[in-house]
């Protein structure tokens, strides 16, 4: 790793507090949109999803970048955010736990409103349906956005759902650019791909270091594919001269770079607790060991390592815990490289 940077990475997103709630999938035809996905809901539909739950929501703090952020500074990157917290005592909690986690928090931004939240709906097989109330974060706008915001940060990693606001988007890539950092993006869900599918074309032909995407994601951007062959969309992704990576759950990923393929096996899991955040969780141990200088086969395999034990636990955060265990495997793997 660099010393001459400040940061190995900064997350860029929404700092939003996960509302964490099993519920039966009849619960889900009670709402628009698709299982799985994740549609932006106002303050009063939140609350009308909340209070018709059974029992009370957990919390946790969560977002897309967030939770990778996170993931990576556990694993000893050092690691900032960029994001707009609330003024409340979500924002104040959610800072706490980025802070506890490692990271570096003096690039958040704030306003004087309510934190961001997002209710996860988890069904009895594991999967998250989500629905995002994203309040104060939503104030985040491009006129705030410069390439000070990341001086000092050798990597950028964005989340999809920046791109539901073009302007923002083009304004973090820009100065992210501008700043001279590598890039990453998540492409998050298929809502998103859907929404901004030739954004995201444009921004590939332009230069974007690794991208990920997991089965819907990577079909939404390629829906001309006849087949779900993933070995051969993660070489689609590729060809535009980044990394590629589609992530297959339980069935692990592929990496390709170039014409280089590489099947990632996954790391399976005793029992499936929850889905939220594995996806990101993979992604955290990807980027620890690309920026390690790490070839991929042994960044994709630790990806599985830390994916797998997401899904482990209710939410996106691994326990306390567990990350002296995944710390030692991250340095065996290095070793073994």
């Amino acid at each position: 790793m660099s010393s001459s940077a400040s940061f190995d990475l900064i997350g860029v997103g929404s700092p939003i507090m996960d509302l964490l709630a099993r519920v039966p999938d009849a619960f889900l035809t009670t709402l628009t949109g698709a299982k799985g996905g994740m549609v932006l809901v106002d303050a009063d539909e939140m609350e009308a999803i909340v209070t018709r739950l059974e029992n009370g929501p957990a919390t946790v703090a969560g977002g897309s970048a967030g939770n990778t952020a996170v993931g990576t500074a556990r694993l000893g990157l050092r690691t900032t955010f960029l994001g707009k917290l609330g003024n409340d005592s979500t924002a104040r909690a959610y800072r706490e736990h980025f802070q506890a986690a490692g990271g570096d928090t003096s690039r958040f931004k704030h306003a004087d409103l309510a934190n961001a939240r997002c209710v996860s709906l988890i069904t009895p097989d594991g999967q998250r349906t989500m629905r995002t109330c994203l309040a104060a974060a939503m104030t985040l706008h491009a006129g705030e956005i410069s390439p000070a915001d990341f001086h000092g940060c050798r990597h950028a990693h964005i989340e999809g759902y920046l791109l539901f606001n073009r302007d923002l988007a083009n304004a973090v890539i820009n100065a992210a650019r501008a700043a001279g950092c590598t890039l990453s993006v998540d492409l998050a869900s298929f809502e998103v791909v859907n929404a901004a599918r030739d954004w995201i074309l444009a921004q590939l032909r332009a230069g974007i270091d690794i991208v990920f995407a997991n089965e819907d994601e990577i079909r939404a951007l390629f829906p001309d594919s006849a087949a779900h062959d993933y070995a051969d969309l993660a070489l689609r992704l590729a060809s535009f001269g980044g990394i590629g990576a589609v992530k297959m759950g339980k069935d692990g990923a592929w990496v390709a770079q170039g014409k280089n393929l590489h099947r990632i096996e996954p790391v399976p899991a005793p029992a499936v607790i929850d889905t939220t955040g594995a996806g990101d969780a993979w992604a955290a141990g990807f980027l620890y060991g690309r920026l390690c200088g790490w070839p991929l086969p042994a960044a994709g395999a630790l990806g599985s390592l830390i994916g797998s034990e997401c899904v482990r636990h209710l939410g996106p955060s691994i326990p306390d815990s567990h990350w002296p265990a995944l710390r030692d495997t991250a340095h065996t793997l290095a070793t073994k490289r």
